[in-house]
């Protein structure tokens, strides 16, 4: 990676295995900084505050945007997150690459505030098998489920947006060409790539 730090921007529908993807890459590139996002949404089992989220409270959260702190925020499944502003800017400013782990519409007011960042979306490679993982993960009800399919499809459309799209078939291929983005070798994933779209129309459908 360049040593000037860059801003990489990783968004998904629920399901795609975005944050599995975003843990392995940050495992095979120690210096790379992980900015942890606030949230309002209960912390699961297996979650652990100041690692995977800051967990707050609707005031706080509230408290954190009235001052300005946060970079971006939006409500996903009724539940706001939001990114810190002074963790990224530190992180930059010492020349570490930071990778943000959002929705697209945290992507899109982070192009705004720095449009110099790197947007990368995440895409399953069929509904069926995005439906097999949310329903293995088994932390959510089938009404849930079923929710999170539907808004999955609209959040999907939303592709187009980024510089560059990965479809995770595979998790090793998938980090592999993650790291091919973060190297600037990532031509492969251009959103832009006929392939890459012919592959997306397939998924879509």
């Amino acid at each position: 990676m360049n040593s000037a730090g860059r801003l990489f921007v990783i968004a998904a529908p629920s399901g795609a295995g975005k944050t599995t993807l975003v843990r392995a890459l940050v495992e095979r590139n120690p210096d790379l900084k992980f900015s942890i996002s606030y949230t309002t949404r209960k912390r699961r089992d297996t979650e652990q505050h100041g690692r995977d989220y800051f967990f707050v409270d609707i005031d706080e959260f509230h408290s954190l945007q009235q001052r300005g702190e946060l970079l971006e925020s939006a409500t996903v499944f009724d539940n706001l997150y939001g990114t810190s502003r002074s963790q990224v800017e530190s992180h930059l400013a010492k020349g570490n690459h930071v990778i943000l782990e959002i929705d697209w519409q945290g992507a899109r007011q982070v192009r705004e505030s720095m449009p110099g960042c790197i947007t990368i979306f995440i895409l399953p490679p069929s509904r069926r098998e995005l439906e097999r993982r949310l329903r293995g993960r088994r932390t959510d009800s089938d009404t849930v489920i079923a929710r999170r399919l539907a808004d999955a499809v609209g959040d999907m459309s939303h592709w187009a947006e980024f510089d560059f799209v990965i479809i995770n078939d595979d998790l090793d291929d998938s980090v592999d060409e993650l790291q091919a983005i973060l190297a600037g070798e990532g031509e492969a994933s251009l959103t832009n790539n006929p392939d890459i779209r012919a592959r997306i129309e397939n998924i879509l459908v």
